[in-house]
Parts: C-alpha cells; structure tokens; sequence
C-alpha cells in the first residue's frame, strides 16, 4: 500500500498526529460553550436563558454524542476505524456551521446535537484505532496523549473566548462556535493517508490486507518473527472468542471469555471519568466562581482559564509514563485527590459567610479548582479512556466501545443538566456528592479493575478466560512480566516454529 505518510515511522507518526487532533477537537468542543455563557451579547440573543434553559442549551450537545455512540455500535463494525472517523467529522462540520449562525435557541440546540453526533462516533472509535495501531509497550502513553490533547483543546477554547470577548458583539461567540470546522477538516484530509486497523479486516476475513497493513506501519516483512507472532496472537483470540457467529447481544454476555464483564468494566470506566465531578469545573467554572466565590464575571474567565491549563499539566505525566505508572494505581490515587479537593471546597465555601463580598474562605477554595484538575488530568481524564478500548475482548471491541464511551456521555449530560441548579440552589453542599462518589470509586477499583499496562490485546484475554479472578491472575502476570518469566500471546507458535526447524536440521545431521 503507498502513502504519501511513506511507511514505518511516518505512517504511525500520522496515526498518532490524527488521533491528537481529533481530541484537541473534543477539548475545544467541551470548553468553548463554557467561556461564552457569561457573554453579553449572547445573553441578549437568546434571551437570557434561565439556570434550567442554560442546562439544556449546554447539555443538548452531550445528548448527541450519546446519540453518535449508539450510531457508532451498529454501524461502526460495517463501515471500519477510518470511515466512522470521516462521517464522525462530517457531523462536526455540519454541527459548528449550524451553531455559528443560530438565531434562535432551537436552531442552536440542533446544531449542538448534531456536532454531538460526529463527537460520540469519534470519541468511541479514536482511541481504538491507536490502540489497535501500536505496539503494547506504548499504547498508555499514546492514548494518554489523546488525554493531553483534550485538555489543550479547553485550555485554547477558554482562552480563544476570553480574546474575543474584547471584541464585542457576535464575533465573540459565533467565531469560536465556527472555529471547530478547522479542527475536523484537517483529521479529514489526514485520514486519507492513514491505513484501516489490521484487527478489523482480520475480523472481516481479509487476512491479506491485515498483514500488509502490519508490514506498513511497523516497516516489517511478512516472514519477520514479530509480525508472525502478532498474526498467531491474533488468529487465536479470534479463534478463542468466535466461536460462535457474533451477534448484537454478544457483547452483554459471560462468555468464555466473560464479554459481558469486560463491557460493564468500560461502561464503568467511563462513568467515574464523569461522575466524580470534572464537568462542573469545565464547564461551569466562570459561573461557579462568580455565583460560589464572588469574583467579577472577567475575573472568573480568567482564572477558568487558568484551571484548564492545570488540566492539561497534569496530563503530560501519563502521556510520558503511565505505561509505568499503571492503571489501577494511577486510577485510585486520582479518586482520593479528587474526593480530597471537593471536600476542601465544600469546608471552605461553607465556612464563606458572605462570597459575593471576595470572603477569604471562599477565595481559598480557589487554590482547590486548580488543584482538582491537575489530579483529573494525571488520573482519571486519561486512563478511563485508555483502559476502555484494551479491556475489551477483540469480537466486542467496536461495539463495546460504543457501550463505554456511551456511559461518558450519558452521564456528562446529566452532570451538566444539572449542575446550574445543583450551585445555584445548594451551594457548598453540592460539592460533598463529588467528594462521596471519589472515595467509592477508590474501592471499586481497587476490587474490580485489573492491571492492564504493557500487556497486549490478546494478552488481556488471558485475565478473563482462567475462570479465576481477573485481578488476581492480572497481578500474577505482572509480576511474572517484571521477573522475566511471562510468555506473551502468539510466542508458542515461535517456539513450535523453531522446534521444527531444529527438529529438521537434527534429522538431517
């Protein structure tokens, strides 16, 4: 296959460019709204909406996504990675256009759904294409970028909206509604140069292709050793999983190797990168601060800003090292930052007697925002949407994907539904539901989620098909990887390979 990417590096460096660009798109697309709800002349053209209206301005657009991911689960399958990333971004351009140039809330509203249509396709399939187009050693850390790059989408989107707001009038908020059409046909010129995922077409019986792709990306010939291993690898986990022709409902059921288990562990994923409290922060962070703390409507931008430059801080580290990081500890030491940051937040606005009057108690819980998001973006912004797609068993992987990411969104609309209410009728005590779900997620996690770093995809099958606890046999093979005595899946058709060889030279001596 040719490429104007060529082959080898270039190709995967193109992979990896693609996929960031397609999640700066999903921070810009997260964090705009939130940087113009306080604009006046918004205000003004859609007639100051009320907390409940603004929630269902806002939260429309999640609504959407979670529409896209259902899209995604019965078409994904059919179309592949690369031309759901395409009809994603159509989405998207169609989206921001109808956004731009609203009147009206209901003309807005539709525009948001279905710029949520291309991000809930994208969402739910970008980070399994890179997963599926990397080597075991650093899918963490490449996911995790993708991670990173949510966070410079919001931090760029907050700040893109703060320049324009000098700027007065409509300018201020249609152009960084329009802005996101950039982002979705730069991915759509680059997907043209990208390869479709090997595991795909091995799934649709083209083993071929599958291959030639695999010699392409990783700059192998077909007879290389670890090509042969990672096609043996993968003829097995489709032999081991297909046993039976797949289904819809596959993916909900204890197999053999417990499918249904491994989709509620995505879904569940997901539900903790929402439900612990991050879209009150990226979102509604000026309004918090104005409403909860007192600051002036400019100071709060600015310092809203300021926060998501804290979120994508914090997601430098995974993007350098989670692979040595892990999951799990990088998963509950994140969940008890996090409930430890919103419960300073709840003590010290409760204490506040009066906000509006710049309290020092109120003021100080400021210090709490940036640190929350430097620990959502070390820990649970990245590894929720790393461990989704690795997780999976390859049979479900699409449409298990779909479920997971499908739980972000479902509970990023509920969130951001009702958050205007939640800060503006309870105040501090809004705060303490966060601080509680954090904590549980710490034994959760701790119980239920098994390691998954450095393993490959057809590696993590293993977990599941033991019949032990997933864990326990996922803690076993760690500590056997690090003293050097774990066979990674696909070795022992190498081993009989050289057996024979070594069998034929022996007879012929």
């Amino acid at each position: 296959m040719k490429s104007w990417l060529g082959r080898g590096k270039g190709v995967r460096f193109g992979i990896t460019v693609t996929c960031l660009i397609a999640f700066v798109l999903f921070g810009y697309d997260q964090g705009v709204f939130g940087g113009i709800l306080q604009n006046e002349d918004w205000l003004n053209q859609f007639g100051h909406p009320s907390d409940s209206k603004t929630g269902i301005i806002v939260s429309c657009y999640n609504l959407g996504c979670l529409a896209g991911c259902i899209i995604n689960f019965f078409t994904a399958d059919i179309l592949g990675r690369r031309k759901t990333i395409w009809v994603a971004m159509g989405f998207v351009t169609v989206g921001a256009i109808l956004q731009a140039s609203a009147f009206t809330v209901p003309h807005l509203v539709i525009g948001r759904v279905i710029t949520g249509f291309g991000t809930g396709m994208k969402t739910s399939t970008v980070p399994m294409y890179q997963s599926e187009l990397c080597e075991a050693k650093y899918r963490g850390r490449l996911i995790a970028s993708e991670s990173l790059f949510v966070g410079v989408g919001i931090v760029f989107a907050y700040w893109f909206d703060f320049g324009l707001s000098f700027a007065g009038g409509a300018m201020a908020w249609r152009l960084p509604l329009a802005f996101q059409i950039i982002f979705s046909l730069i991915v759509v010129v680059l997907v043209f140069a990208l390869p479709e995922s090997p595991r795909w077409l091995f799934t649709r019986g083209q083993r071929d292709e599958a291959i030639q792709v695999m010699c392409h990306v990783f700059d192998k010939d077909p007879t290389d050793p670890w090509i042969t291993q990672e096609v043996n690898a993968i003829e097995q986990t489709i032999e081991l999983e297909f046993e039976a022709q797949v289904g819809l409902l596959d993916c909900f059921k204890n197999d053999n190797v417990q499918t249904g288990k491994r989709v509620l562990l995505a879904w569940f994923a997901q539900f903790m990168n929402q439900i612990g409290g991050i879209n009150l922060v990226v979102y509604y962070v000026p309004s918090v601060l104005v409403q909860n703390v007192g600051q002036t409507a400019q100071m709060a931008q600015i310092l809203g800003g300021c926060i998501q430059i804290m979120f994508m801080v914090g997601a430098i580290l995974p993007a350098l090292a989670l692979d040595r990081m892990g999951r799990r500890k990088t998963m509950m030491w994140g969940s008890l930052g996090l409930g430890f940051c919103m419960m300073m937040v709840a003590i010290l606005l409760s204490q506040a007697k009066n906000a509006s009057n710049g309290d020092k108690c109120a003021t100080a819980a400021v210090a709490f925002f940036f640190l929350y998001q430097l620990i959502f973006g070390f820990s649970m912004n990245s590894v929720p949407w790393v461990y989704v797609p690795e997780v999976l068993p390859l049979k479900a992987r699409t449409r298990g994907t779909a479920i997971g990411i499908s739980s972000n969104w479902m509970w990023n609309f509920f969130i951001v539904m009702i958050t205007p209410i939640l800060i503006n009728r309870t105040g501090w005590k809004a705060y303490l539901i966060f601080m509680i779900t954090n904590y549980v997620f710490v034994a959760i996690i701790w119980f239920y989620f098994p390691e998954t770093s450095n393993f490959s995809l057809e590696d993590i099958d293993k977990f599941f098909a033991s019949g032990e606890n997933p864990v326990t046999v996922a803690h076993r093979m760690t500590k056997e990887m690090k003293e050097g005595r774990y066979r990674h899946a696909g070795a022992e058709f190498l081993d009989n390979e050289k057996g024979e060889e070594q069998h034929e030279v022996d007879h012929k001596a």
